[in-house]
């Protein structure tokens, strides 16, 4: 039994030694605190790039379609000429004025019900919804709290290794403008039709999609944000209850549980059956709204990112184990955010579009730490 204590004292003594020979101020060599993280994103948003599967000069039949999204469709700067006269005149303008005295019916162009006949519409060709940027809009975070922890390890009295983490917060974001496509192209009318516009019909018209900003929230995420920085402490511990520290490292982003808002989502699927109405030749359908043949699932995807990040801030020493600290962290952070629109009976992607997200936080931090 003595003997056993001896080798015991003798092991508790080499480990001290070895201890005090590595740190011989006898400073505390770690710490940890906990405290309250505000992040304040400084960043703007940016518009989203959005591509369909209706490629530039796509020849989609129209079919029936009602007489309203017929004339929303033309181009309103499209001139025709009349085919015995040779008088220009403006195609939207004229059509409207039918559509106001309710002469298409008489015509033979529409029916009782106000929607132009298949035998009429004839066919498009659709422009412009293959690839577009949608100036405006865009996402940006809001504001969040969450319970921030710190861990220090001291290489020596001045300067430490720091892992900064927390519980993961909810991030609402909300967005910015209104998408919408730029339809484009020429519509080649049959029967009547045909022969009151025998160079065809001017299309373009700003298909709405979703309204970003008038909801409260476009989506929430739970943002998983550690960071790592080296330290240095100003001071010198045991003297100086007051030690101002400034820091620089990494932040490692990564995000999770993406909930969209419904209304968005509802809207997306509807663009979605939008393209495949087009797709399917029923551009007429396409701009009615109507449902299309396929069943469509939205994908909303966030990439991981890494960004630099710099730190200013104090402790407080209140006794030789417990300090107070406060900082304020800024970090250079973006991510990519990317929506599809799958047409799940086939696979197909209809809709890709993608935005960056540029976060760029201000971080203000107040706990209470203890050094051991």
């Amino acid at each position: 039994m003595n003997l056993t204590k001896s080798i015991t004292a003798i092991m508790l003594f080499g480990v001290t030694h070895a201890v005090l020979a590595n740190n011989p101020d006898g400073f505390k060599r770690f710490s940890v605190s906990a405290g309250w993280l505000h992040v304040m994103p400084q960043g703007k948003a940016n518009p989203f790039n959005i591509n369909t599967a209706v490629k530039k000069g796509t020849v989609s039949t129209v079919g029936s379609i009602s007489e309203g999204a017929f004339v929303n469709s033309l181009d309103p700067d499209y001139i025709s000429a009349d085919p015995d006269s040779g008088a220009s005149f403006n195609a939207k303008n004229l059509i409207q004025e039918l559509v106001d005295l309710g002469a298409l019916n008489g015509l033979g162009i529409s029916d009782v019900d106000g929607n132009i006949l298949a035998t009429e519409s004839g066919s498009a060709v659709v422009n412009g919804l293959d690839s577009w940027q949608a100036g405006g809009t865009g996402l940006e975070a809001n504001n969040v709290d969450t319970l921030g922890l710190t861990f220090n390890y001291y290489l020596n009295d001045n300067v430490s290794l720091q892992f900064i983490g927390g519980i993961p917060p909810k991030v609402d974001i909300r967005g910015k403008g209104v998408i919408t496509a730029p339809l484009s192209g020429h519509a080649t009318p049959t029967g009547t039709s045909g022969v009151l516009f025998p160079n065809g019909l001017g299309l373009k018209q700003d298909v709405p999609i979703t309204n970003l900003e008038n909801k409260s929230k476009v989506a929430t995420v739970r943002a998983w944000t550690p960071a790592l920085e080296a330290q240095y402490q100003f001071g010198k511990s045991g003297v100086n209850k007051f030690r101002p520290y400034i820091g620089a490292g990494l932040m490692y982003a990564y995000y999770n549980d993406i909930k969209l808002n419904s209304e968005i989502r509802s809207d997306l699927e509807a663009a979605g059956h939008m393209i495949q109405n087009v797709l399917d030749n029923k551009a007429g359908a396409a701009l009615d709204g109507k449902v299309s043949s396929g069943v469509m699932h939205v994908d909303v995807d966030a990439e991981d990112a890494i960004a630099p990040i710099v730190t200013a801030g104090f402790t407080y020493d209140l006794n030789d184990h417990w300090y107070g600290v406060a900082s304020v962290s800024y970090a250079k952070l973006n991510n990519k955010t990317t929506i599809n629109v799958v047409n799940k009976s086939t696979g197909q992607q209809l809709i890709h579009a993608t935005t960056k997200i540029d976060i760029d936080p201000l971080i203000t931090y107040l706990g209470v730490g203890y050094r051991f």
